[in-house]
């Protein structure tokens, strides 16, 4: 079978023996953008309970997250042996280095937890914080995420994220000299940008040393900020169409080395306001696959000098798309 990207999925399974699953924390955090350390309200594209299943209701304990959630994915026969922990609503850095510590600690200690995935921002990662996490990573497997969504100041200004590129930039440095996995998130669509300034941003994070990437969709949660703005008619969406177009010009931006961890957003629910594609996941990354064969390019083609006058990937330069990130951890 023919794989035109670097499938977050093909990650996995070159890691573990295992198959291996998330599991989607709350822990009960903020962000500096909510409260008013940098703004207030956070940002305008946000609400966590679209994503997260566990941002509803009375705040459980990790513990009983971690379990109820391998319950669910066990009873539901998704053939889950093992599962990442993954701190998921809001900003999982933010907070003294102790409380973090027992935190991370209470998801490990479920013996069925071989890692921890933790969402973040760039201005929550304060050298404690990388200190503790690179004491971490010796001990399971590390998944640091950090939001970016765009690198243009305008737009970070525009949909109240808090900080600026260069402030990402900075923690991209400071989490590399630690060597840790560090994968960060896109959204395309959102207000103000187009397609120059989307692909700009997939420049910039091609020449910087990240292991992953997120794409998404801007898609508009009932309660969040845009909401009122798309209903008075302020916002124009991506069509699926459009937005399948993007996903591959990105891609065959990016190197070949970059995991693709996602590659859109949120498609359906009672909390997702539009857009309505009317296509679930699956039915979408048929549809990506099949612009990549229509193209005849994968991930990396226009990735640096040597990618130029290309024509096209033959079966040995996309296998080349999708190598192991390393050695499987052992049980």
């Amino acid at each position: 079978m023919r794989r035109y990207y670097n499938a977050y999925s093909h990650a996995l399974k070159s890691r573990f023996p295992w198959k291996v699953y998330k599991l989607p924390l709350d822990a009960g955090f903020n962000c500096p953008n909510r409260d008013g350390r940098v703004a207030f309200g956070g940002c305008t594209f946000c609400s966590n309970a679209s994503f997260s299943p566990n941002s509803g209701g009375p705040l459980k304990s990790v513990r009983e997250q971690v379990a109820e959630g391998i319950a669910v994915y066990r009873k539901r026969r998704f053939g889950g042996e093992k599962f990442i922990a993954y701190f998921q609503a809001f900003s999982n850095t933010d907070a003294p280095v102790d409380r973090l510590a027992a935190l991370y600690d209470e998801a490990l200690s479920h013996p069925d937890v071989v890692g921890l995935a933790i969402a973040t921002r760039p201005d929550c990662l304060p050298e404690p914080v990388l200190d503790l996490l690179s004491r971490l990573q010796k001990r399971t497997a590390l998944f640091l995420e950090v939001g970016l969504q765009s690198s243009h100041d305008e737009t970070l200004r525009r949909v109240n994220r808090g900080h600026t590129f260069a402030e990402f930039a900075d923690a991209v440095g400071r989490i590399k000299r630690r060597e840790l996995y560090l994968s960060t998130h896109l959204i395309l669509g959102l207000p103000g940008e187009d397609r120059s300034m989307m692909l700009e941003t997939a420049a910039r994070i091609a020449r910087m040393p990240i292991d992953a990437v997120k794409l998404t969709h801007l898609y508009i949660p009932r309660q969040a900020p845009l909401a009122q703005a798309f209903r008075r008619g302020e916002l124009s969406l991506l069509t699926l169409p459009d937005y399948i177009q993007l996903v591959c010009d990105i891609l065959e931006r990016l190197p070949e080395r970059l995991i693709i961890e996602r590659l859109m957003g949120e498609l359906d629910g009672e909390d997702i306001l539009a857009p309505r594609w009317g296509k679930h996941k699956g039915e979408i990354l048929e549809i990506i696959e099949a612009e990549f064969a229509r193209r005849g390019t994968c991930q990396g083609i226009l990735f640096g000098e040597s990618a130029q006058g290309a024509i096209g990937c033959d079966d040995a330069q996309v296998q080349r798309c999708i190598p192991p990130i390393t050695a499987p951890i052992k049980s």
